[in-house]
């Protein structure tokens, strides 16, 4: 049927499109209060959408946050709680329920959650069985684009195990495939997760390629305090790495002009996130892997039905949180074992019962938990055990506790001051009954040694004594 010249089909589910970008901090764009224009169609998007200002990944590590944002179940519920593990083969992903629905379901670029062997050394280019899918039943992907693929050398694996080497930088060759998926779809109803490696730096290099004359743009201009301040790699490796948001930017305009050319725009829900953040060597030895907004902060905007129009919501998200609203604003039930709850209620208005902390649980480069409201940040660090392997453990202790909002890049440590004992007694107990719902176990916590007067230099793990 023709309305207006629009083709529209009778009683259609609407589609679905997850932009998912990698390491995205979420001060690169403008609606986050980034100067340098980087974002104008994200920001567009955001302010004509649902604008879910203080969004957190619940995993600041590649595999277990996208094991999250596959079941709406934290890492230690879905077993991924590293690099290199596999996702559990029957686990209730958002492939599988739009697949019930009557969906169809297509995977493009990086998936990281086949279990392959990851490293410099020991990387090999394998294609991701069926079985390790999630149920995705079109499929052009690799499990670690960082080791099969370089910037201007795009190698996936198509739904045959097939090789598919693709032309173009990276960033528009994956958007590409995207664009020619929905072409191929559009009269049918789809779940397309877009997945990119960028900005995540390129691994064999250490380094953020941008296209040509992207990261000269960047150089010495714009820092955020916290890089300002804290140094890292940041002046070496910013340029490049916001020069791959603002392709990430335009690669996401370019997909939303192919919706709207298709008149599917009005049809379709479109989701952009990240699944972590970048703090670029300034709190551990690595980009992300720390309790830091820096690491566990991103961008997250929906539009389509149910979220346009829907403005600014301040409460706080967590990516655990995204699944179960996806499902809900399709229309679909949410799955029990699901632990995330659907934040279609924000949407209109109705923030009673909504919690106002979130759960962040950290791996390999510890074994940690945080919990962070609008104000406080507090987190905790086990020792003497295998980050990579073990998912929790018996005994925590104090590490870190900031005030947001005196401090909101996270420079003065506040753990152990005897002027915010009881902040980090409150904190604490928030934290515990946050472990016990989601994990349920009742560890201990030790309190950080006392101290009676603020160290003015940045304190960092290990510098605490005891």
């Amino acid at each position: 049927m023709r309305i207006g010249g629009k083709t529209v089909m009778a009683n259609r589910k609407p589609n679905v499109v997850v932009f998912l970008t990698d390491q995205q901090r979420w001060d690169t764009t403008g609606v986050h209060g980034n100067p340098l224009d980087l974002t104008p169609n994200f920001d567009r998007f955001a302010t004509g959408g649902t604008h879910f200002y203080n969004t957190f990944t619940c995993q600041p590590v590649c595999a277990p946050a996208r094991s999250s944002l596959q079941t709406g179940q934290y890492a230690t519920s879905t077993g991924v709680i590293a690099n290199g593990i596999p996702l559990a083969e029957d686990a209730v992903t958002l492939a599988k329920c739009f697949r019930s629905a009557g969906y169809q379901t297509g995977y493009i670029g990086k998936w990281h959650l086949g279990g392959a062997e990851l490293g410099l050394k020991n990387w090999k280019q394998e294609p991701v069985t069926a079985r390790k899918r999630g149920g995705y039943e079109y499929w052009l992907a690799a499990d670690a684009v960082e080791f099969t693929s370089d910037s201007y050398h795009t190698l996936l694996f198509d739904t045959n195990d097939k090789p598919v080497q693709l032309p173009g930088y990276r960033v528009d060759a994956v958007t590409d495939a995207a664009i020619r998926y929905i072409f191929e779809n559009r009269n049918s109803s789809f779940f397309l997760f877009l997945s990119f490696l960028e900005p995540h730096h390129q691994n064999h290099t250490d380094n953020y390629p941008a296209p040509e004359g992207y990261a000269e743009r960047y150089r010495g201009r714009w820092i955020p305090p916290d890089l300002a301040t804290l140094g890292g790699t940041a002046h070496q490796h910013l340029g490049g790495y916001l020069g791959l948001v603002k392709r990430l930017d335009e690669a996401f305009g370019r997909l939303l002009d192919a919706l709207k050319s298709l008149s599917l725009q009005d049809d379709t829900i479109v989701v952009f996130t990240s699944d972590h953040g970048n703090h670029f060597k300034t709190r551990n030895r690595e980009y992300k892997r720390s309790c830091h907004e820096s690491s566990i902060r991103v961008p997250l905007a929906l539009c389509g039905p149910h979220f346009n129009g829907g403005g600014r919501v301040t409460q706080l998200m967590s990516l655990v949180d995204l699944p179960p609203t996806i499902l809900d604003a399709a229309g679909m039930a949410v799955p029990d074992l699901m632990q995330g709850r659907t934040a279609m209620p924000l949407i209109h208005g109705q923030t009673i019962g909504w919690p106002d902390d979130v759960f962040v649980q950290i791996s390999e480069s510890q074994v940690g938990r945080a919990i962070r409201t609008k104000r406080w940040k507090y987190s905790v660090s086990a020792t003497g055990v295998d980050a990579y392997a073990v998912p929790d453990a018996g005994e925590y202790t104090e590490e870190f506790l900031y005030d947001l909002e005196a401090d909101p890049y996270e420079l003065t440590n506040l753990a152990g001051l005897d002027s915010h004992l009881e902040v980090s007694r409150q904190m604490k107990n928030r934290l515990l009954r946050r472990i016990r719902m989601h994990e349920g176990k009742s560890p201990a916590i030790r309190d950080a040694p006392v101290r009676h007067e603020l160290d003015q230099r940045v304190v960092f793990p290990g510098d605490l004594p005891g």
